[in-house]
């Protein structure tokens, strides 16, 4: 059934969410500031949509998560990606958000989206679903990333891969050095495909798979960025 799912109370989802026994993200955390990157016209010039999903092989078919969806830039282009026989979960964590996408997701008849709340520290996502996570222009916004990629990883199917779209500079100024990402990725047991640079999309396009065993929460130790004394993981 395409836009939002059933709604539980507003207050009760977004409430401070506890992260556990998992550590602190030890960089700064953006603020979030739009729920748009750029314009839609200004992304399709440069055909950011399609290069990425390109690389990332999304095809017809396909069961793919967008979140951070924001204004359903990517959730549209994706749900005509994928197909009648494919899905896309749309995601957003702020309510006034997830309702306007939802209404645009009904608006533009797309009976293969669903539109649904998640939490700071939880994307909420069912287990062994996902071919594909796209993360893009919100990684840096994560305030928890531990606990977030730890409740995500059981969501991906066996070759499932996690894609993430940001710009090359600190975290504080809307982006995450690579080697950051690299970092807070390994530490919760996902491994690097893929860095490539792109331009087109504001930086550059990551691809992570998981590898080995999902760790223990109390195990994880925070990575820095470059510069602040720690070496990151993986690195």
């Amino acid at each position: 059934m395409a836009g939002c799912e059933a709604r539980t109370n507003a207050a009760d989802e977004l409430k401070a969410d506890d992260a556990g026994p998992f550590p602190a993200a030890d960089r700064p955390v953006a603020s979030i500031v739009s729920t748009r990157w750029s314009t839609e016209e200004a992304r399709d010039r440069v055909n950011e949509a399609d290069r990425v999903m390109d690389r990332a092989g999304i095809r017809p078919g396909m069961t793919v998560a967008d979140i951070g969806a924001g204004e359903g830039y990517y959730t549209i282009r994706l749900a005509q990606r994928v197909g009648a026989d494919g899905r896309v979960l749309a995601e957003d964590i702020i309510p006034a958000t997830r309702d306007a996408l939802a209404e645009r997701v009904t608006r533009e008849r797309l009976d293969n989206v669903s539109v649904r709340l998640g939490l700071p520290a939880d994307p909420r996502l069912p287990e062994n679903s996902f071919d594909r996570i796209l993360m893009v222009h919100m990684y840096h916004e994560i305030e928890e990333p531990y606990a977030f990629l730890w409740r995500m990883r059981p969501s991906l199917r066996p070759d499932g891969r996690v894609i993430v779209v940001d710009a090359d500079r600190p975290t504080q100024n809307h982006g995450t050095p690579p080697a950051l990402l690299r970092c807070e990725f390994a530490a919760v047991g996902y491994a690097l495909v893929d860095l490539q640079p792109m331009a087109s999309a504001g930086g550059y396009m990551a691809t992570f798979r998981v590898a080995g065993p999902r760790p223990d929460p109390a195990a994880i130790k925070a990575c820095r960025m470059p510069g602040q004394g720690r070496v990151p993981q993986g690195s």
